[in-house]
Parts: structure tokens; sequence; C-alpha cells
């Protein structure tokens, strides 16, 4: 079932823009590997757990999985065919921002071979272009 916030201040927010390229979050924290975006942009609950299935499934038990982002931002639509005017839409799906740098996914407790298999899977469902990152040793 795709993320959500249990309560939030405002139920509608404004769009806002993604200025400069991510200060925290951007290194391996708790896993070995990493899949970092190279782009920013927004990240829908219902893709973020689209890639959370296709990792387990790959994964199949063996490995941990970390997911680095939750969809706090409301999305608003307003419904087809309707005219101009009559205020902002209702809130229709949750998103992560994500900045250019962030770290999305890691997994620990597997080979790297594994690792770039599981996240070559979820580089397709990703709405941008990601790559893969070790643990920095020091």
């Amino acid at each position: 079932m795709a993320q959500m916030p249990k309560r939030v201040k405002h139920r509608k927010v404004q769009k806002g823009r993604i200025k400069g390229s991510a200060t925290r979050g951007n290194r391996v924290a708790f896993g070995d590997y990493g899949l970092q975006a190279s782009e920013g942009g927004w990240i829908s609950a219902a893709t973020i757990e689209a890639g959370r299935i296709a990792a387990q499934q790959y994964l199949r038990g063996e490995g941990r999985l970390y997911i680095r982002m939750f969809p706090h931002k409301p999305i608003t639509s307003i419904p087809l065919e309707t005219r101009m005017g009559k205020g902002k839409g209702e809130p229709s799906y949750w998103a992560a921002v994500i900045k250019p740098g962030s770290v999305l996914y890691e997994i620990s407790g597997t080979t790297e071979d594994v690792a770039k298999m599981c996240f070559a899977r979820l580089a397709h469902k990703m709405p941008m272009r990601v790559r893969f990152i070790k643990r920095r040793t020091a």
C-alpha cells in the first residue's frame, strides 16, 4: 500500500521549486550500496511502492532494502473537462520531493553484482536519471 503522512498541517501546498543539490541524504548511510538521483523531481508514493516491490522480489529475502525518501507533498488535480476558476483541486496523490544527489534506496547484505542488478530494475521505474553508488570507506 502506498505511503502517506498520518497527519499534515496543511491539506494543500503550493508547487514550489527544486533549487540546488541535496546537501543532506546524499551519502549511503544504512546499507552498502545505494541508488542516487542525478536529477530533481517528484516521485509519487505509488512509484516508491512499485520500486520496493520490484526490489523485494529480486532480493527474495536475501539482503535488506532501505527506502530513503517519504512522500510528504500532496499533489492536487482538478477533474477533466472542468472550466477555469473554482479554486484549487483536491489532493489526488502524495509525492516525495527529490533534489539532485539524494539517495533514494539502499541495499545491504548482498554482493555488488546482485545490488547492481536490483538497482537496474528499480532504475526503470524511476521518473528521473539515477546512478549506482557505494558506501564511502573512511
